[in-house]
């Protein structure tokens, strides 16, 4: 349950659980930014009027990453029967809560000294390598006619679409000058004509952002404030289409107008709370597409930009089981679309006119067990990436000569990320190729000479001392699963090496194998690193997906177990050098696996963990829960559901036993996980860890550490840089304790001691 937000194009609509534009910024992959010149003098900015403003933000994530912003919701507020029963539940439930916050706080106080000194000296060492390994390719360019428009560090740019460079650009205007200083900029929308500019500013503390219309010109200003928006779209010059959030829902879409009628006029609702409606213009903004999806099914309705004022149409009523997207060339609909066995994504065409289902013709369709990570559409052409068998490849489909080439990626490359916006007439397309332990390194695609270039400018260091090894471990179903394994190829005696294990396996979303400083940092220390990519996952298509969802859920357990046995079979690390780390739905299976073979591993961290299921799915009151019962099922009406989320439920099914250290971080201000969920988990589990080491009381019984870190900033969405580099250095001090008696000192550099 890992969130980032973030503006693309058709690319973000790729996920199965289809939240469009919202993308997850991770806490431990910072933004990476150039500063400007400072011969760039700031511009002043007049702001008329931000009395309707509220600042809330959410920082920006680069393009082209498709992670889930939309998960499970925990927030507190049952409602009962009886007024009297209400008040006192909730306040029942809220000394409750405040005496848990206040011992496990009291705990982490007594505890943090302990690794104080590890936590200030790996945070030096990631401090050095972020320096190192930051990829200097700036923030996404946005171009218009012959400007081009970018943020940075909070500012806003124009320059010309020639002249680029490092101290040619102008500011227009920054978040401080809007009186949001802790604001993050998260989306950026310019009207066709260049007059307006529409951006969303969010906090770190909150999920709801507010919408700044400004009016562009020698001196900006604001025209109109709009609070608690999520997606916004220009149909027309001064015509504005947004959606609104409340309670992690959006349901509603609105259109204002600038020069004619200014007040906001209800265009279209959703009334099944399983759907989430989300706005995304197409790549030749023809159409403005209204996009209502849940789990399981999507819907499509269309704006014409050339008559924004007429009710949408629809393209296609949804279908159970049926996802579909849309972008628009030629007058003809181009429809990636799950219609038809298998049901994997494949790219169909219907003429505008005509675009029921049963018109639709197939162009293209994906191989069985292949991952659609990306789509983007151009003139003449389109490009898919593609996952297979582990390995990335770029498919370019031609519509003129009806043709498609498949290229395969490097084979050290685990995540892509697709650069900038890319114009739909362009003779390139540039992207970036990167893993756990690879900086990113940029590539370029020739629609021309239909080739794909390796750019020769690379600052970074090139890694070359660490493999990549590919496995598959057979699951107790015979399903294999696959791993993907990094270690330094100069350690020797791997199976004495500490191994970091890492799972997700839920809502059809990839595990994050972007780069992090940290992860190369355990590399170069002597570390093995794992990902296990379970089912539950999207790692191989949808069907990996629906494999480990809802009565399934089981099966992401199964393929874990069997993901760590295999890795220690053939020599990486043994159980008592392993470690395993997930957040928020991973937490899911991690806590699941700690209570049914806590003998495989040592250590646990786990960041804003799911470790309640069955009491969440039980509170429909709760603002995404009968949308998330596709995912987990809905234990309310079947008696089998219950019992089957009760029996991988990590909380229901702690019990007296040895289990590993656990060291987990949480966040006052989660909107999507209840802490007070998270207190009594971690209650229950350190009580059933002593009173299984008072019952055996052996001589040297070793008794594992529980550890809450309760964070007061910060929220399940979003994190600063700072706050991220402390969090991952309390994590990596935690683990190097607890397996210290098996990592001895000569495995460390003197960075670490």
């Amino acid at each position: 349950m890992k969130v980032r937000m973030c503006c693309a194009g058709l690319r973000n609509l790729l996920q199965d659980w289809l939240s469009f534009s919202a993308k997850c910024y991770c806490k431990h992959n910072p933004p990476q930014t150039v500063s400007l010149s400072s011969k760039i003098g700031p511009r002043k900015c007049h702001i008329l009027d931000c009395s309707e403003s509220t600042p809330c933000t959410h920082r920006t994530a680069p393009s082209g990453s498709i992670l889930p912003c939309r998960f499970f919701s925990c927030k507190e507020g049952a409602k009962v029967p009886s007024k009297r029963k209400q008040n006192t539940s909730i306040v029942t439930s809220d000394l409750l809560h405040k005496n848990l916050l206040k011992s496990e706080q009291k705990n982490w106080n007594n505890i943090s000294p302990t690794y104080k000194a590890m936590t200030k000296r790996i945070r030096k060492k990631l401090e050095e390598l972020h320096n190192i390994y930051t990829l200097t390719s700036g923030s996404p360019r946005m171009r218009l006619g012959e400007n081009v428009y970018f943020e940075e560090n909070g500012y806003i740019f124009l320059a010309k679409a020639d002249d680029v460079g490092e101290g040619n650009a102008e500011i227009l205007f920054s978040v401080e000058d809007l009186g949001f200083s802790d604001a993050f900029i998260q989306r950026i929308r310019i009207s066709p004509d260049q007059r307006y500019m529409a951006i969303s500013l969010k906090s770190e503390n909150s999920e709801e952002a507010t919408c700044i219309i400004m009016k562009l010109g020698n001196l900006p200003v604001v025209e109109k404030v709009i609070p608690s928006v999520f997606s916004f779209e220009w149909a027309a010059n001064d015509v504005l289409y947004y959606t609104t959030q409340k309670n992690l829902k959006c349901q509603n879409v609105f259109m204002t107008t600038f020069t004619y009628q200014k007040h906001p006029k209800l265009v279209y609702t959703e009334q099944d709370a399983r759907f989430f409606v989300d706005l995304y213009c197409t790549k030749d903004r023809r159409f403005l597409t209204i996009n209502s999806n849940s789990k399981t099914s999507s819907e499509v309705w269309l704006v014409d930009c050339r008559r924004p004022f007429e009710p949408p149409a629809l393209v296609q009523a949804r279908t159970m089981g049926v996802f579909y997207h849309i972008e628009h060339r030629k007058d003809q609909l181009y429809i990636l679309t799950t219609y038809g066995e298998p049901a994997e994504y494949k790219l169909m065409k219907a003429p505008v006119a005509s675009s029921g289902k049963e018109n639709w013709q197939l162009v293209y369709a994906l191989e069985e067990k292949t991952k659609l990570v990306d789509f983007e559409m151009f003139s003449d052409d389109c490009i898919m990436f593609l996952k297979n068998a582990g390995h990335l490849y770029l498919n370019v489909i031609s519509f003129v000569s009806h043709s498609v080439q498949s290229i395969k990626l490097p084979t050290w490359a685990c995540e892509f990320e697709l650069e900038s916006y890319p114009e739909l007439t362009t003779s390139t397309c540039y992207f970036q190729l990167s893993s756990p332990v690879h900086p990113p390194k940029r590539f370029a695609y020739s629609f021309k000479e239909n080739n794909l270039i390796e750019q020769a400018v690379q600052e970074v260091p090139i890694i070359t001392n660490c493999h990549t090894t590919r496995l598959l471990a057979k699951s107790k179903d015979e399903t294999l699963v696959p791993i993907t394994v990094f270690h330094n190829k100069n350690s020797k005696e791997l199976h004495r090496r500490p191994l970091l294990v890492h799972v997700y396996g839920a809502y059809g979303i990839d595990l994050n194998m972007s780069f992090k400083e940290e992860k190369l940092m355990l590399i170069e220390e002597g570390w093995i690193l794992a990902y296990c990519h379970v089912r539950g996952g999207g790692e191989q298509g949808l069907g990996w997906h629906r494999d480990g969802r809802q009565h399934n859920k089981l099966k992401g357990l199964h393929d874990l177990r069997a993901c760590i046995r295999l890795l220690h079979q053939l020599g990486f690390s043994q159980p008592k050098h392993t470690a395993l780390a997930a957040a928020s739905a991973g937490g899911v299976l991690a806590g699941a696996l700690s209570n049914t073979d806590p003998e495989l591993i040592r250590a646990m961290v786990l960041q804003a963990p799911f470790v309640d299921v069955l009491n969440t799915m039980m509170k429909t009151q709760l603002p995404l829960t009968i949308e998330e019962q596709e995912e987990w099922g809905n234990p309310l009406e079947d008696e089998k559901c219950m019992k089957y989320i009760k029996s991988y439920c990590p909380y229901q099914n702690i019990k007296p036993q040895c289990y590993p250290s656990v060291f987990i971080t949480a966040y006052e201000n989660d909107e999507r996980i209840p802490l007070t969920g998270i207190l009594q988990y971690v209650q229950k589990l350190r009580k059933a860890a002593l009173d299984h080491a008072s019952r055996t009381s052996k001589k040297g019984n070793w008794i594992p550490n529980i550890i809450l870190d309760v964070q007061e900033s910060g929220s399940h969405c979003d994190s600063s840089w700072e706050h991220s580099l402390n969090e991952v250095a309390r994590h990596l001090a935690f683990l190097n304790r607890e397996l210290e008696e098996v990592c001895h000192p000569q495995h460390h550099s003197k960075s670490w001691k």
